[in-house]
């Protein structure tokens, strides 16, 4: 009886425990979503426009186009190699998605910075990517973007 106890004891423990376990783990997911949401503005231009002054803004900074187009309403693009430090090398990685909007069309910006550290104890080639979150990269690039989009086409 006092053994029957103890093991509905211990299965009660457990079951409490998976439920604070998926509490915390719904709450590390929602932080690195939250984490990871990159930055969103919203043109009244429509959707080719933005996406051909989000391309341009990019390249302006300095971005190399890696693959998306105006059809998917997505590209990503990656920054020069910075390796002007002992220690290693840096990039920054930007991914664009646009996507159709009441106001007009949404552009969100998500960079995350690639650094490769050259320390004997981590391999060659061996390198860690961490979202960007407040870094002036975003005002500058969407600045831009509203630039562009205000600057009448030449013909």
């Amino acid at each position: 009886m006092k053994a029957a106890a103890l093991l509905l004891l211990a299965v009660l423990g457990l079951c409490a425990g998976c439920d604070s376990i998926t509490d915390a783990t719904q709450s590390v997911r929602q932080h690195w979503e939250a984490r990871n949401a990159g930055e969103t503005r919203v043109y009244t231009g429509d959707r080719h426009a933005v996406y051909q002054a989000a391309k341009a803004s990019a390249e302006k900074l300095g971005f190399r186009i890696l693959r998306g187009g105006p059809a998917q309403g997505t590209f990503e693009a990656i920054s020069g190699l910075d390796s002007s430090t002992l220690h290693g090398s840096r990039q920054v990685r930007m991914s664009v998605a646009l996507s159709d909007n009441d106001a007009g069309t949404a552009l969100t910006v998500k960079l995350s910075e690639i650094i490769e550290d050259n320390s004997l104890n981590r391999g060659a080639g061996t390198a860690t990517e961490t979202p960007l979150r407040d870094t002036p990269y975003y005002e500058v690039f969407f600045r831009q973007v509203k630039t562009l989009l205000a600057t009448p086409a030449k013909r």
